[in-house]
C-alpha cells in the first residue's frame, strides 16, 4: 500500500455492520473530521479504519454517493490489481460452470461475488458489463483485461446506461472494449432458444434472474390461456407456450421488445400461439377487463417501481394498481404469478399486495410457491439488499 492511499475513518461504533459482513459504508458513518469526504478521489481504493484506527479492509470510493465506499476486500493491503480481479472472476466462473451446461448466465453479480458495483452477463462468446459505481468505472480497463485473460471472448461490451450512474455523476454510454457491439445476443434457457436486443435493449439484453421461476411456471401454463404483462422479449410468455399454453398474449410498451418476442416464438416453433399488445400495461389490462377477457394464468413481471427508499409509498401504490387489475383478469381457479425486482420491497410486502388485491374482488388466494433469483445471482447473506428479486405463485378462487 502506497503512502498516497486514502484512508476512510469511521465514527465510533459504525464498524459493527461491516464486521457482521455487510460491505457498504454510508457517508454519515464517516468521521469527517479525520476524513475530509469532499477531498476523496472518486474510484480510489481506500483503507477503511474504525474510530481507533484499526483496519477493516479496502473499499472503492464513491464520494458523490450516499454509499461512499464499498468493501471489496477484508485485507487492508489488497490492491484492485489485475490478478485480484482475475481470481474473483475465476471463483465466479467456477460456480456458473458447475450450475449450467452452456455459457448463458450472469457471470459476476456484484457484492455477492466480491466485486461490488460490477455486473457481467455472458452470452456464448460475448460478455456484457455494467459498472454501477465510480469505483468500478475507474477500474474498468483492469476488469476487462482480467476477463479477457480468463475467458478470451470475442466481444466485451460495456453497457453503462443505468440511471443509477447519474447519482454518481457518471456518463451514460455503450461501447465495445474488445470486438464489436452485436445488435443482439442469443442464449438457451429452460429448453428454449432465445435472442435479445443488445444495442437497443434493456440493461444487458436479457434477464437471467427469473430462470428458476420461469421453470416453475411450466406446469401452470399447460393448455392454459396466458397473459404475460411487461413481456419484454418473451422470457415468460414464450416459455409458457413451450410448456403447452394454447394461447399467449404479451403486453409491453416497447415495440422492439415485442418484435423480439415474436421472433423468439417463431424460433421455438410456437409463433401461431402468440399475440401481442403494444402499450401501457395498466391501460392494456383495463382494456382487456372491459372486453370481458379472462385468463388461466396471468404473469406480472414489472420493472422496479421502487428504485430508492423515498419512492416506497408511490411504488407500493403502483404494485397495488397492477395486481388489482391482474386478479380481475384471472378466471376462478386460475393462477397469478406476481414478481418484483425492487430491492426496497420485501417479499412479504408483495404477498400483502396480492392478498389485498384478491380480497378487493372477494377472491380467495392460495399461495402455492415462491421463487427468488436464480443461483447465478447469489445472495450475500449479510446484505439483504442482494436478495432483490421475488415472485409469488398464487391460485385465485371464489371465496370459501
Amino acid at each position: 500500500m502506497s503512502e498516497s492511499t486514502p484512508v476512510l475513518r469511521l465514527r465510533k461504533n459504525e464498524e459493527r455492520r461491516l464486521k457482521a459482513g455487510h460491505d457498504w459504508i454510508y457517508a454519515n458513518e464517516v468521521d469527517t473530521g479525520e476524513t475530509p469526504v469532499k477531498s476523496l478521489p472518486a474510484g480510489a481504493a481506500a483503507r477503511v479504519e474504525d474510530a481507533r484506527g484499526k483496519p477493516l479492509g479496502r473499499a472503492l470510493l464513491s464520494p458523490n454517493s450516499l454509499i461512499i465506499g464499498r468493501l471489496y476486500s477484508r485485507d487492508p493491503e489488497q490492491e484492485p490489481s489485475r490478478s485480484f480481479f482475475k481470481k474473483r472472476i475465476e471463483q465466479a466462473l467456477a460456480l456458473r460452470e458447475t450450475l449450467f451446461p452452456a455459457p448463458g448466465y450472469r457471470l459476476v453479480h456484484g457484492e455477492a461475488d466480491g466485486l461490488p458495483g460490477l455486473v457481467v452477463d455472458r452470452y456464448d462468446d460475448t460478455l456484457v458489463l455494467q459498472a454501477g459505481t465510480a469505483g468500478m468505472e475507474a477500474h474498468l480497463d483492469t476488469v476487462v483485461s482480467a476477463l479477457d485473460a480468463v475467458l478470451s471472448p470475442t466481444n466485451i461490451v460495456v453497457r453503462n446506461e443505468a440511471g443509477v450512474r447519474e447519482l454518481e455523476d457518471l456518463p451514460l454510454y455503450t461501447r465495445a472494449l474488445k470486438g464489436d457491439v452485436p445488435e443482439s445476443v442469443t442464449l438457451s434457457e429452460n429448453g428454449g432458444r432465445f435472442t435479445a436486443p443488445l444495442r437497443e435493449g434493456q440493461k444487458t439484453g436479457w434477464f437471467f434472474d427469473h430462470r428458476a421461476a420461469r421453470a416453475r411456471m411450466a406446469p401452470l401454463a399447460r393448455d392454459a390461456r396466458v397473459l404475460d404483462v411487461f413481456a419484454y422479449c418473451g422470457g415468460w410468455g414464450v416459455q409458457a407456450a413451450l410448456a403447452g399454453a394454447r394461447e399467449v398474449t404479451g403486453v409491453d410498451s416497447s415495440g422492439l421488445a415485442l418484435d423480439y418476442m415474436h421472433r423468439n416464438a417463431e424460433l421455438n416453433g410456437v409463433g401461431d400461439r402468440l399475440r401481442t399488445l403494444e402499450g401501457d400495461a395498466v391501460a392494456a389490462m383495463k382494456e382487456l377487463i372491459a372486453d370481458g377477457e379472462k385468463f388461466d394464468l396471468v404473469i406480472l413481471d414489472p420493472p422496479a417501481f421502487i428504485k430508492r427508499r423515498k419512492d416506497f409509498k408511490n411504488g407500493l401504490a403502483g404494485y397495488h394498481a397492477i395486481n388489482e387489475l391482474a386478479v380481475r383478469l384471472v378466471k376462478p381457479g386460475g393462477y397469478l404469478i406476481s414478481a418484483s425486482c425492487s430491492m426496497h420491497l420485501p417479499a412479504d410486502k408483495l404477498l400483502d399486495v396480492m392478498r389485498a388485491s384478491a380480497r378487493h374482488i372477494d377472491r380467495a388466494l392460495q399461495i402455492i410457491g415462491q421463487e427468488g433469483q436464480g443461483p447465478d445471482h447469489p445472495v450475500q447473506p449479510a446484505m439483504p439488499e442482494t436478495a432483490y428479486l421475488k415472485s409469488w405463485f398464487g391460485r385465485l378462487l371464489f371465496r370459501f
